[in-house]
């Protein structure tokens, strides 16, 4: 349908007189009119054209009004045209029964009454003018629609570049934690050895101050290491998933004093790196939100390789979370989580019950991105 805010009225009649005078009847309705003299013509135009009404005679020479209004009727683009028969008052009660079946919405005897005429066309008119802002009204949300999933698949694709990004760094950073400022307090400790091996055995109180020293350089390689660790394990890129998922879960039971029951395949083998990476971190924020919200005790967690899906469970005996909690926009974490599956065409299911845990399941595909 055309969205122009003025409406055209197709007339249909064989007497071209009949047709001016119907013309400059209209007129003021202030509407394009358009005249057709046969119900060739007239299917010609309906072809073309939207119209708002179709005044049609019924008797005409060839396709008469009744057949052309059938035909009207079976074309797609016109099937809801309204249709009002003009006809001469001699057409029995058979022939207006015959224009309501095939279609019509009015069925006039002539002589026509102006008033009567222009009232009814005025309301199909109408009728056509909220249908055309209809369609513009939902052509419009449409547009705003695909407007707003090309925004968010932009968002997305950014969100997922700056989270790549992010990886990136802190492995790199991890990397040069670990390697040089690991490597230069190795070696302070190795000169600072040799050093203690020159001192006289009377030297007490700088024999007590190397050891002391020692004592700071091991905490200190401790803390580099802890560091390096939470930017980047070094196991998850060595060993793989599983060997991560058993570090980190043994790491937590010691920090936190939760049990934690691990249950993983033997290995992790030809896992690419990002699918590694999105579980490693959903896992790590999984142990996030039990240590800060569950009150729980015990941690299980289960993971399981097929051929083409790699599951990750985590159970726990905590609080239970609820459904306003998982809704809840401002759950920035379970929102990251979500978010770190959907490039693998991954999903998240979290399900909680009140006073007996929450559980939950990462299911990532293993085919292709």
């Amino acid at each position: 349908m055309s969205t122009s805010s003025v409406a055209s009225i197709l007339i249909v009649d064989d007497d071209q007189g009949n047709l001016k005078a119907l013309q400059e009847l209209l007129q003021s309705l202030g509407q394009k009119m358009v005249l057709a003299n046969s119900g060739e013509e007239a299917l010609r135009r309906v072809l073309r054209d939207d119209f708002a009404v179709i005044l049609l005679d019924a008797r005409m020479p060839g396709i008469d009004g009744f057949e052309t209004a059938k035909l009207i009727r079976e074309r797609q683009r016109s099937r809801h045209t309204p249709i009002i028969f003009v006809t001469g008052a001699y057409e029995d009660l058979g022939s207006m029964f015959r224009g309501y079946e095939v279609g019509a919405v009015d069925y006039i005897v002539k002589p026509l009454n102006p008033a009567v005429l222009k009232s009814k066309i005025s309301i199909f008119i109408e009728l056509y003018a909220k249908n055309a802002a209809l369609i513009r009204e939902v052509a419009e949300r449409l547009l705003t629609e695909e407007r707003l999933r090309e925004s968010e698949e932009k968002l997305r694709a950014l969100a997922a570049r700056l989270q790549s990004v992010r990886e990136e760094e802190q492995i790199r950073i991890a990397r040069e934690i670990h390697d040089g400022l690991g490597q230069a307090l190795t070696g302070l400790k190795m000169d600072l050895t040799w050093l203690a091996g020159k001192l006289p055995a009377e030297r007490k109180p700088l024999t007590n101050k190397i050891e002391s020293m020692f004592q700071l350089i091991d905490d200190t390689i401790h803390s580099v290491r802890k560091i390096a660790s939470g930017l980047r394990p070094e196991v998850l890129d060595e060993a793989g998933l599983a060997a991560a998922i058993g570090w980190q879960a043994k790491d937590f039971q010691q920090r936190t004093g939760i049990r934690c029951k691990v249950d993983l395949p033997p290995d992790s083998d030809g896992l690419d790196p990002g699918r590694s990476t999105a579980l490693f971190r959903i896992f790590q924020e999984v142990l996030t939100n039990v240590a800060r919200h569950a009150s729980a005790t015990r941690v299980d967690v289960f993971m399981q390789r097929d051929a083409d899906m790699l599951t990750l469970e985590v159970r726990d005996n905590g609080n239970g979370i609820t459904s306003a909690e998982i809704l809840n926009p401002k759950s920035l974490g379970l929102l990251g989580m979500r978010e770190r599956v959907l490039p693998f065409n991954g999903r998240i299911e979290i399900n909680g019950v009140r006073g007996k845990g929450t559980q939950v399941t990462v299911s990532i595909p293993l085919g292709p991105e």
